[in-house]
């Protein structure tokens, strides 16, 4: 369980859906689709209609060689997204958080202060500044593994032991965000599959997720449409849901507590079946 001062509490006791919502021309599955403001909202009614417990928003595209987007322009793309979807009395933030998927610590700033109630960094706070943003506020934080930049990381990533190695990057990460003041209670870590990462990288986390477990700590795993199932099944990025479900129902089988997808009705349903398998209550 999760709390926060702003009123936003994950369960992560269940497995947690958290829908897509990238307002980006670029991203690789869906870029350019949700760039207007009406098509925006529309689309984060819809996810929520079909299940989504957590909306995660994105400004800058972190696909394999992105183009870098200014501060001005991120906030821009975002910041008036999560003011209308706070303007709706039925969205407050005790009932849907809002994540922000972001590195940069202005951006953070500008979208906790339009109401957004969590952080979704896919540098682990790494980026000067992004640290003292989190430990200013009282929002949980996805630290997320990635090696390299957008534009290098898939060129040649090598590990020693990718989980081992992952694992110690993340244990890190959480070791300097105690020490900065952030609690534990809100902290999410995340392996970070397809960001710096071959093919057999990736399935190798994805065997040993369990391993993850040894943290302590809710783990967020986002596998949706990613080009390693177009890889094993000769697929375009329109062709991956039912690799992506497979995936998906692996990882929560190996304990995965949020699953970040762009499918948010199919996914909310391979949920319901693994969890009817895993808890013998229901």
């Amino acid at each position: 369980m999760i709390d926060s001062a702003v009123g936003i509490t994950l369960d992560t006791s269940k497995p947690q859906l958290m829908g897509i919502l990238n307002v980006t021309p670029d991203s690789f599955s869906d870029g350019g689709l949700f760039v207007g403001h009406n098509k925006a909202l529309t689309h984060v009614e819809l996810m929520i209609e079909q299940g989504a417990c957590i909306i995660d928003i994105g400004g800058e595209s972190t696909r394999p060689g992105a183009k870098t987007v200014s501060i001005d322009n991120e906030i821009q793309r975002v910041v008036p997204i999560i003011e209308a979807i706070r303007a709706s009395s039925q969205y407050t933030v005790a009932t849907i958080p809002i994540s922000i998927d972001s590195s940069k610590p202005e951006v953070m700033a500008a979208a906790l202060a339009a109401g957004a109630s969590m952080i979704n960094d896919v540098r682990a706070l790494t980026l000067p500044g992004a640290l003292e943003v989190a430990a200013n506020s009282d929002v949980p934080i996805c630290l997320m593994h990635a090696q390299g930049s957008s534009k290098t990381m898939q060129s040649d990533p090598q590990y020693n032991d990718v989980v081992a190695d992952v694992m110690g990057f993340l244990q890190k990460r959480v070791s300097v965000c105690v020490e900065a003041g952030i609690t534990r209670d809100r902290l999410i870590i995340d392996p970070g599959f397809g960001f710096g990462k071959t093919l057999n990288h990736n399935l190798a986390l994805a065997q040993n997720l369990d391993r993850f477990q040894s943290l302590s700590l809710p783990i967020l795993v986002g596998v949706s449409r990613k080009s390693m199932f177009g890889a094993i099944l000769n697929a375009e990025v329109d062709e991956r849901l039912y690799g992506s479900l497979a995936m998906t129902a692996l990882l929560l089988n190996k304990g995965a507590s949020i699953v970040r997808t762009h499918d948010v009705a199919a996914t909310r349903d391979a949920i319901k079946v693994v969890t009817a398998m895993l808890d013998t209550t229901i």
